[in-house]
């Protein structure tokens, strides 16, 4: 059984990746339902929390149904994302999480996400402060360097634990990589084979089916999976890799009434946590993803984009159940 702290996470836990504008509490409801083991909320500033930003708090909002649940937080400088823990620890999650991963231009460049990967002293400093700070158990998510020549991931995981981090979840990618090329799980693998490491090591990059889940599992020994891109218009990838590990053999495709059901529940969601206008708004690019893959689905995707009010979704969406019946598609 793999531990994060105290919390047990399953034989080989799937975790859902922090995802901004994603991984908010409806998204994280549809993946529970399908089968991720530890939810990770979407990242939070730790300037917004420290001013109380409204947007920022509502990100704070968590669930008993998603437990185990991890709220993610990022920042650059040591005494705010001290300060950002404590307040987050007080929204109850399982686990607080540091975001050293995030390689967008205006968080890496400003020193927070994976910008901290060019100060390995700083970011050794600033987990250690946060750990200090809070009961709860934290947990670290990053790269394996900044650029091809700094590659230290092997190093920095191990002073990350001696700090006192319960688990690390490693992206084989660096962040001059951004999303592009191969990920590279052999430097994942090899933090999980130095034998001074005692947390699990979550590997993340380039899952998105089961077989490429069954190949990184035997390969690289890895502790559990962190899945992100993947699960965006596709939250059941979670149990299709559980029934593939435990059987051999590949779940159906969702059916058309799986979809639409996925699309109504994801906007419902989102209309009661976000309000009408903002829900409808926000939500719209991730609802219409689980339609993916349907021939000549394009007019009805545009008045998906463009309808203003839940009744008119509602209505759009039985009328795609008439006009496309009970299909499966991948």
């Amino acid at each position: 059984m793999v531990t994060i702290g105290n919390i047990e996470v399953g034989e080989f836990p799937l975790l859902l990746a922090p995802m901004e504008d994603v991984s908010d509490p409806p998204f994280r409801a549809l993946c529970k339902k399908h089968g991720a083991d530890v939810m990770y909320t979407e990242f939070i500033s730790s300037e917004g929390l420290i001013r109380d930003a409204a947007k920022s708090v509502q990100k704070l909002d968590i669930f008993e149904y998603e437990r185990p649940v991890g709220i993610q937080i990022f920042g650059n400088e040591i005494s705010s994302m001290r300060e950002a823990a404590a307040i987050t620890e007080q929204a109850q999650p399982d686990i607080i999480d540091i975001n050293y991963g995030c390689p967008v231009k205006n968080v890496a460049c400003k020193g927070a996400g994976a910008g901290i990967l060019q100060d390995i002293p700083k970011m050794v400093s600033m987990t250690s402060e946060i750990v200090k700070a809070v009961k709860k158990p934290v947990t670290v998510k990053t790269r394996l360097g900044w650029d091809e020549d700094t590659k230290y991931i092997v190093e920095v995981a191990e002073r990350l634990q001696d700090v006192g981090i319960e688990a690390i979840s490693i992206h084989g990618r660096t962040r001059k990589q951004m999303y592009k090329g191969e990920a590279d799980w052999s430097l994942i693998a090899d933090v999980k084979n130095n034998p001074r490491m005692r947390i699990p090591v979550f590997g993340n990059g380039d899952v998105d089916s089961p077989e490429k889940a069954l190949e990184k599992k035997q390969r690289y020994g890895v502790d559990g999976i962190m899945i992100g891109r993947a699960s965006i218009g596709n939250p059941w990838i979670f149990n299709e890799i559980k029934h593939f590990f435990e059987t051999g053999n590949k779940l159906a495709p969702p059916t058309l009434a799986q979809r639409v059901e996925a699309a109504l529940a994801h906007i419902n969601m989102a209309v009661e946590w976000k309000g009408d206008r903002v829900g409808i708004y926000e939500t719209r690019r991730h609802y219409t993803n689980y339609f993916k893959g349907i021939p000549n689905f394009k007019p009805f995707r545009t008045r998906l984009v463009t309808a203003e009010n839940l009744e008119e979704i509602h209505e759009i969406l039985q009328e795609v159940t008439k006009e496309f019946g009970e299909v499966n598609f991948g």
